[in-house]
C-alpha cells in the first residue's frame, strides 16, 4: 500500500457510519466538558485529525462506528466522501482549539468551543444534518470549492434514491 493509499479518504462514505461517529463525538465532548479535560479534548483532536488523514483507518472511533455499530444499523446509505472530510476538518479546527484553550486555562472558550462542537455532532448523529457538509456545498455553489472535488455534491443525476452512485 502506498502512501497515498493510507492518506486517502474514503469516497463514498457510509453514512450511518458517519452518523455513529458523531455519536461518539458527542459522548467524549460531554466526558471532556464535563470533566473541563483538556485531555480529553485533545484525544478527540487527534481522533479528527486521523479521520481527516485517512478516514476511519487508523482512528479507533472511526473503525468501531465502520465495523461494528454502522453494520448492525442495516444497510449501508452511501454518501459523498469530501464534504464528510470537509466536516471533520472544521471539527480538526474546534477540537485543536479547545485543546489549547483547555491547557491554556481559558476555561470559557474551552466550554464553548466543545459545546457548539457538541451541537453540530448531535446534529448530525441524531438528525443526519450535517452542519460542514451544508458548508461544503454552499462554498462549492459559491466556487471556493472546484466543481471537480465532489462531481456527486453538484450533479443530482448521480444520486439515486438517496444512494451515492459512483460515477
Amino acid at each position: 500500500m502506498s502512501r497515498s493509499d493510507l492518506l486517502s479518504f474514503p469516497n463514498p462514505v457510509n453514512e450511518k457510519a458517519a452518523r455513529a461517529v458523531a455519536g461518539g463525538v458527542v459522548l467524549l465532548a460531554v466526558a471532556a466538558l464535563v470533566t473541563e479535560s483538556a485531555w480529553v479534548a485533545l484525544a478527540m483532536a487527534v481522533g479528527f485529525a486521523l479521520r481527516v488523514a485517512s478516514g476511519p483507518r487508523f482512528s479507533p472511533l472511526g473503525r468501531l462506528a465502520v465495523h461494528v455499530v454502522a453494520p448492525r444499523l442495516g444497510a449501508a446509505v452511501l454518501v459523498p466522501g469530501p464534504p464528510k472530510r470537509f466536516a471533520q476538518a472544521i471539527g480538526l479546527t474546534f477540537t485543536v482549539s479547545a485543546t489549547i484553550a483547555g491547557f491554556a486555562g481559558a476555561t470559557t472558550l474551552f466550554t464553548a468551543l466543545l459545546a457548539v462542537l457538541r451541537v453540530f455532532a448531535t446534529l448530525q448523529s441524531v438528525a443526519g444534518f450535517c452542519a460542514g457538509c451544508w458548508v461544503f456545498g454552499h462554498l462549492m455553489r459559491l466556487g471556493v470549492i472546484p466543481e471537480e472535488t465532489c462531481e456527486a455534491c453538484n450533479d443530482i443525476s448521480l444520486r439515486r434514491a438517496g444512494e451515492f452512485v459512483s460515477a
